[in-house]
């Protein structure tokens, strides 16, 4: 039993979990600033640029992605400002537009290019293939001390493991100033912080995250760790470091038990066949935050600005 657990659940759940908390970090403070539909709007954004660069340099690999996610934003913002002037309509329909448009065109892209041989096409762009990430070199778990077996890991652990430790310690490091920009910006400013510095370096941060994320677990996942988890946490305190142990915390239980629940949940009702793993995580989060209105302590609170945050 312990051995099939570290050959078929073990890097799934690892990956699906420091996928979660990679998003969930930056997604507090894009909360707190109200800039929450950022993260929404990365993982659309995303798509057609990684589909892009794909075609281009024919390997899934992390920097052409990261470029390719790149000049897709580059698009979106010169598109958006466009549509803005020229149709002199206000920012948040312009995103709207823009968004919705790049996301459809990837999948339009990905339906009509040959990408049999690796594991990008609509389906797992939308859920990823987070079923498949298993470690079939494993014994049992004595092969966490085994170098052979180390090395067989998948490569989208290694991945997501080390975007996730950067998101932690940019954290850390920037923690003083993301604290003072995201509350008080002008304050910020007379200190001598990079209010708008800060602002971009989260947007990027958060970027990168889902970009190392989409592979795994598609923009399903993506989309609700960076609003679900934070916005539950929210909901549970009034100080923005007990904030951050919640979201991550509920970040962690979302993908444990979607996990779960996707490969056992079915057959627990009757069912014949899983569903999918990166769907049931994100419902999970959702049903998260929705036990949070009802009985968050600081539920009274939902629609309230950062102002009220300390």
């Amino acid at each position: 039993m312990g051995a099939e657990f570290v050959q078929f659940s073990l890097t799934p759940i690892l990956i699906g979990v420091l996928s979660a908390i990679a998003c969930a970090l930056p997604g507090n403070f894009l909360i707190l600033r109200r800039q929450a539909l950022i993260g929404d709007a990365i993982s659309h954004v995303v798509l057609p640029g990684i589909v892009v660069a794909f075609l281009v340099s024919g390997v899934v690999a992390a920097i052409p992605m990261l470029l390719g996610a790149a000049g897709a934003a580059i698009v979106a913002v010169v598109l958006i400002e466009t549509i803005k002037r020229l149709g002199k309509i206000e920012p948040g329909a312009s995103m709207g537009v823009v968004f919705t448009t790049m996301f459809a065109a990837g999948v339009v892209i990905l339906e009509k290019s040959d990408t049999s041989r690796v594991h990008l096409d609509v389906e797992h762009a939308l859920m990823g293939n987070l079923e498949t990430l298993i470690w079939l070199r494993a014994e049992g778990w004595h092969s966490l001390f085994d170098p052979a077996a180390l090395a067989s890991l998948p490569d989208e652990l290694i991945r997501i493991a080390v975007v996730c430790v950067i998101v932690v310690v940019l954290t850390l490091v920037f923690w003083r100033w993301l604290k003072i920009a995201t509350f008080d910006e002008g304050f910020a400013q007379a200190l001598g912080i990079p209010s708008a510095g800060v602002g971009f370096g989260l947007v990027v941060t958060a970027a990168v995250a889902a970009v190392a994320a989409f592979e795994a677990v598609g923009s399903i996942i993506v989309i609700a760790m960076f609003i679900c988890p934070p916005a539950a946490a929210r909901l549970m305190t009034n100080r923005l470091e007990l904030q951050i142990w919640w979201s991550a915390a509920f970040a962690t239980i979302s993908a444990v038990l979607g996990y779960v629940f996707a490969g056992y949940g079915p057959l627990w009702f009757g069912g014949q066949n899983a569903v999918s793993a990166a769907g049931m995580i994100a419902a999970v989060s959702g049903g998260i935050l929705g036990l949070a209105c009802l009985y968050g302590p600081h539920r009274s609170r939902v629609g309230v600005g950062r102002e009220e945050a300390t």
